[in-house]
Parts: C-alpha cells; sequence; structure tokens
C-alpha cells in the first residue's frame, strides 16, 4: 500500500468511527427520551439527524474518492466497500432514532400506561447488539462480529412478544390505543435498529475474511426454527 493511500484510509476510518460515534448517541439518547418521557430530549435527536446525514455524505464521498484515485485491491479494497455499505446502515440506525425520538414526543402528552413487556431489555439488547458490531469493526474481530449476527433472534421474538401483548391491551383498554400503538413502532425501529446491526456485523465479517455470510445467517436462522 502506498503510504498515500494509506492517509486516505485512515482518513476514512477515522469518519466512520465518528460517525458511529454520533449514531450510537442518538441511538441511546432515543431510548432514554422514551423511558423518561423527556420531549425536549427527543427534540434534540430529532434537530441533530442532520448533522448526522451531513456526516454519511462526507463519508460516502471519501470513499468514492479513494476507489477513483487509488483503486484499491484485497483486504484495502474490501474495508472501503464494507465502509460504503456500513455508512448506509448506521444513517437508517440514526433515522430509526429520529423515529424513536417522535415516539417520544407523542407519548410525553398521554397518560403513562402500564404493558407488560420489557421494553428496556429490548432496547438494551438493540443498543448492545449496535455497540458490539462497531467494535468489532474498530478491532476488526469477527468473532464478536459473528456473536452479534447470533444474538438478534432474541431481539425478534422479543418483538413478537410485543405484538401479541399489544393487541391484548388494545382489547383490555381501547381507550390506550394510540399510545400502545406508538410503542408497537417503538419496538419495531428497536428491532430494525438490531437489524442494522447485523448487516454491520455481516459487513466486518466481508472486511476481515472476505466471506459473505448474509445468506448463510439467514439459512441458519431458518433451520433453527
Amino acid at each position: 500500500m502506498s503510504k498515500h493511500l494509506e492517509r486516505e484510509i485512515e482518513r476514512l476510518k477515522k469518519r466512520i468511527l465518528a460517525l458511529s460515534a454520533l449514531v450510537e448517541a442518538s441511538v441511546h439518547d432515543a431510548v432514554v427520551a422514551i423511558e423518561r418521557r423527556d420531549a425536549t430530549l427527543a427534540r434534540k435527536i430529532i434537530e441533530g439527524d442532520i448533522e448526522i446525514d451531513h456526516s454519511e455524505v462526507d463519508v460516502e464521498e471519501e470513499c468514492l474518492k479513494i476507489l477513483a484515485l487509488h483503486q484499491p485491491v484485497a483486504i484495502d479494497l474490501r474495508f472501503i466497500v464494507a465502509c460504503l455499505k456500513i455508512n448506509n446502515d448506521l444513517e437508517r440506525i440514526a433515522d430509526l432514532a429520529v423515529n424513536i425520538a417522535e415516539r417520544a414526543v407523542f407519548l410525553c402528552e398521554q397518560p403513562r400506561i402500564d404493558v407488560p413487556f420489557d421494553f428496556a431489555g429490548m432496547a438494551e439488547k438493540a443498543k448492545l447488539m449496535l455497540k458490539r458490531s462497531l467494535d468489532a469493526l474498530v478491532n476488526k474481530d469477527a468473532s464478536l462480529a459473528r456473536a452479534v449476527i447470533a444474538a438478534d433472534d432474541e431481539v425478534d421474538a422479543i418483538n413478537r412478544d410485543m405484538y401479541d401483548r399489544v393487541k391484548e391491551g388494545i382489547v383490555k383498554k381501547p381507550e390506550h390505543v394510540h399510545a400502545l400503538i406508538h410503542m408497537l413502532s417503538t419496538s419495531r425501529h428497536l428491532e430494525r435498529i438490531a437489524d442494522h446491526a447485523t448487516n454491520i456485523a455481516e459487513d466486518v465479517i466481508y472486511m476481515i475474511d472476505g466471506e459473505i455470510v448474509r445468506h448463510k445467517a439467514e439459512d441458519f436462522s431458518q433451520n433453527k426454527k
């Protein structure tokens, strides 16, 4: 690798990590806003999304510039391709955090309802998957990335349980239907964050090993069922 390409890749790495930190903070704050019914924090997340959008564009432009100017090969090429895909997943995760924040703004104006559902537990699992997928990227840890992929089924199961419990809640307390639907939407957004964390983990494995595991992971999940 030339010294110039090495510097460009190092700069790209710093940009993707900076974006990762912004997105991780956005997800964390969105969950807190829901749990604490904090409308001020929720609006801060919504307003801050533009910074993440700009960072996502900057990372994409950096990737394309390196590809055009240096025509990297082997692991350098895989790293840049992985960054392009991870960059997109990070932007989508940030959008989902905004969606959760919007649910928080609505719920702040509603009376609290007791839902027999472990929202905090689901949020913690989704956040942990995101953190570990990004740790796997930083540390080039394929084993940790595979652990993230394996954890996705747990979040999917909780989301299915939430759907059933919300249906029961609507039957028992129809006056809370709007709040319950917003809780269901929040659960779905968390499940999608976990899916994107899984995508990141799959791209990390590709970057390290040159192996595409996406459909293998789907086959494994189907076999378990």
